[in-house]
């Protein structure tokens, strides 16, 4: 078993760094202000410089990010479902979890993915609708009754098992050898049984540090679809025109100024800690999601969705090993270089994305799952979370597209703007007063949402600035990192709008998706070849 005095990362004893590793924390905050620095002054150099990049990023890494998320679902189920590794409980034999299977679950739904259900719950659907590479391949024709079924496959790839296998990678890694082997909370412990004490120095410091990069870059484009939403949802309710512009989508001025409301909400959530601010926050985004779900149950296509939702299961499933495995080709004929557009727009970004998101949610779930087996671990990280998005998928998005199959929207939904299409179906079921009441209630869900994320990041850059420590912070850094995830992402949006943001997330992403591929080989090593006794 291993010592826990074999992983020491120094920490400062006074001072203004007192209790923080002064070489990640200094070098993630200087690495990410000259960053931002260099945006504000130059954007339009910014912008052509990280575009480039991000091309070839993805022309020389697709295989890479395909390939390597495919892995992590293998290893999460494979390793829940073998006697061995799932009976490991991550704490001591008898240690009970410390949150309610509610709290718990709503915790993760919350970090995990709950703004891109708002957004997507309705846009992933019916985007595949109108196009997915069964469309480009002639199979069959987009925004047809026929094309239900391999739009809802390919939503279904994109937000259920994969992503939360991301982030149960690192939730489990962080929390076996944190809390079954006496190591520090923090990225590098991962590692630790591949790499050894070579992470106590410099190495070490560059895994954290490229962790901290990877969670804002993750979380910046989560914030911008989400204050891009709730501007979109503030204009439909007030229909105030400084919030949208002629094309429908919302200025940068309503952008900006969503962006400081949510952030400022969020650093005094941070302030209070898990077990006040984001525990109550997520119990009260869950009991708002319910409540969602249950207009649309009521008011929506319900029986269409009912369909979906187990045919999505069975056709998604049966898909999984093929959708994953496939890589198209840019440089080939002309359908393979719409299927290679089609791949690098949608499923490269959303492994970048959760790829970017697992520091943060993984060390959150690790937090939050001591108690735990193994297998219920990943099986309530996976399954539980994976059936949430599959009910919002068939839900709502199934209620915007039979609006548009029976020619109620006629093209409204599709045509609007990502950030505006869950309001445009909300408007064509109910009148304008009830329109304004639902969009009211989908603004306050989407609000608490955002803030559950954001004061998540907060807290866990602070734990891996902190070596691990789970107490809690000064709120001068807390306030720091607010600033720091406000300013990055505001002068991305003020760049290049939301292209800025994925680009700097596709290729933030990349560095971290090797050291979760190193937690993974140090996962299975430890758990499947460790020694009974």
């Amino acid at each position: 078993m291993l010592k826990p005095k074999q992983l020491e990362i120094k920490v400062a004893n006074s001072g203004y760094y007192s209790g923080f590793n002064k070489v990640v924390t200094f070098g993630a905050m200087i690495a990410l202000i000259i960053f931002t620095i260099w945006v504000v002054l130059k954007p339009q150099n910014a912008n052509e410089i990280l575009s480039v990049i991000q091309t070839d990023t993805v022309h020389y890494f697709s295989a890479w990010y395909m390939y390597i998320t495919f892995f992590f679902v293998i290893v999460c189920l494979s390793l829940a479902i073998i006697p061995k590794s799932g009976a490991v409980r991550l704490g001591h034999i008898e240690e009970k979890p410390e949150f309610s299977n509610f709290s718990w679950f709503s915790m993760m739904f919350g970090a995990g993915i709950g703004v891109g259900m708002m957004t997507y719950s309705t846009a992933e659907p019916i985007f595949h609708f109108a196009n997915n590479p069964d469309v480009i391949k002639g199979l069959v024709e987009g925004q047809s009754a026929e094309n239900v079924r391999y739009a809802y496959k390919w939503a279904a790839f994109h937000y259920a098992l994969t992503p939360w296998a991301c982030y149960g990678i690192v939730g489990l890694s962080l929390g076996y050898f944190a809390y079954n082997k006496g190591l520090p909370l923090t990225i590098r412990s991962g590692l630790f049984p591949i790499f050894g004490n070579r992470l106590n120095g410099t190495f070490g410091h560059i895994v954290d540090i490229v962790a901290i990069i990877a969670t804002i870059s993750g979380v910046g484009v989560t914030i911008g679809f989400g204050v891009s939403q709730f501007a979109a949802g503030i204009f439909n309710i007030s229909g105030a025109e400084w919030i949208s512009d002629a094309d429908g989508k919302p200025t940068l001025n309503a952008q900006l100024i969503a962006l400081v409301i949510i952030m400022l909400a969020s650093t005094l959530s941070a302030a209070s800690g898990v077990k006040r601010g984001i525990k109550w926050l997520s119990n009260i985004n869950m009991i708002f999601s319910i409540l969602l779900l249950s207009f649309f149950v009521f008011f929506g296509a319900t029986l269409f969705a009912f369909k979906s939702f187990f045919i999505t299961i069975w056709d998604y499933l049966l898909a999984l090993p093929a959708m994953s495995l496939s890589v198209w080709n840019a440089n080939g004929n002309e359908t393979e270089q719409a299927l290679a557009s089609w791949q690098s727009s949608w499923s490269v970004f959303y492994w970048a994305w959760w790829i970017g998101f697992a520091p943060f949610v993984g060390l959150f779930l690790a937090r939050v799952s001591r108690g735990r087996t193994v297998r219920e671990y990943i099986f309530g990280a996976m399954l539980v979370p994976t059936l949430m998005a599959l009910t919002w998928f068939a839900l709502v998005g199934g209620t915007a597209i039979n609006l548009e199959l029976v020619g109620i929207a006629k093209g409204a939904i599709v045509n609007a703007d990502i950030s505006a299409q869950l309001y445009e179906t909300i408007n064509l079921i109910l009148s304008p007063s009830f329109s304004v009441l639902m969009s009211l209630l989908i603004v306050v869900l989407l609000l608490t949402y955002l803030v559950t994320s954001a004061d998540s990041a907060i807290l866990i850059i602070n734990t891996i600035s902190s070596a691990g420590s789970s107490e809690k912070k000064h709120i001068k850094h807390i306030v720091i990192w607010g600033l720091i995830l406000t300013s990055t992402t505001g002068a991305l949006l003020a760049s290049g709008g939301m292209e800025a943001l994925k680009s700097v997330m596709i290729i933030g992403a990349l560095p971290f998706s090797l050291v979760m591929a190193f937690m993974s080989v140090a996962l299975i090593r430890s758990l499947l070849f460790r020694k009974i006794g």
